[in-house]
């Protein structure tokens, strides 16, 4: 097969598997850790990524995989499975040689829950986003992170309201005993975070807030706009409040 032959990305809106064919080089990575990027945040939920159909011409080239699974363990109720009859595995996502036995991991670890509201870039999309925050804690049985969440999820949405300027997407799913949330805007835009601030600084606080009750957080880049993330864990509150 000539490596001139890009690699396609075939999605089904109604089933979690997608296919990836044709030659994967280094070339193509942008495109395909894209469009994997952009199916992950459209449908809640894992994804079988099949690589039966595909050739992958530089061993390199594999990486844009391990770079998509990092990703969807920070997002809020998403996930990455390899699909590989050869069963080479990259060291990060898990691998299943057969579509059978894909499925059944994903029968084995179903979507727990997750939360999403669609609100335009106005102030009062943040209360709006607390709210839904506070109900999925109370839900989840998280009440602890309600507080911390709420701090984050307001920082999230004012960036997007001062900053972008465009709708947004919030999402919030819980995973064993962490919260993941996540603010989807449509602005190449990115959070530029320097550390503390100074005292005389009348703003740039968000970020750090943010930094603050989050065990991590980052920003993804997607061809039509970001989406800013964080975690938050339960125990991470626990000891604060112990």
């Amino acid at each position: 097969m000539p490596t001139d032959v890009r690699c396609l990305v075939e999605t089904d809106e109604s089933s979690a598997v997608v296919r990836l064919t044709g030659v994967l080089d280094l070339a193509g990575l942008d495109a395909v850790r894209n469009a994997l990027l952009a199916r992950l945040w459209q449908r809640p939920g894992a994804v079988i990524v099949d690589l039966s159909r595909v050739r992958i011409a530089d061993p390199a080239a594999r990486g844009v995989l391990d770079q998509v699974h990092g990703v969807a363990a920070d997002w809020p109720a998403a996930g990455v499975l390899l699909l590989d009859p050869a069963g080479r595995s990259n060291g990060a996502a898990p691998v299943h040689r057969s579509l059978d036995t894909a499925q059944a991991a994903l029968r084995d670890a179903p979507l727990a829950a997750v939360l999403n509201a669609d609100l335009p870039p106005v102030v009062a999309a943040a209360r709006e986003a607390r709210a839904l925050v506070s109900d999925g804690c109370a839900r989840w049985g998280v009440p602890e992170l309600a507080e911390p969440a709420s701090i984050a999820i307001t920082e999230m949405v004012n960036n997007v309201v001062a900053h972008a300027g465009t709708p947004m997407t919030v999402r919030v799913a819980p995973r064993d005993s962490t919260l993941h949330l996540a603010v989807r805007d449509h602005s190449g835009r990115r959070p530029a975070y320097a550390g503390l601030a100074p005292l005389t600084s009348t703003g740039g606080r968000g970020l750090l807030l943010i930094d603050t009750v989050s065990r991590r957080w980052g920003s993804t880049p997607l061809p039509d706009g970001k989406v800013v993330w964080c975690v938050l864990h339960a125990d991470d509150e626990a000891r604060l409040r112990g």
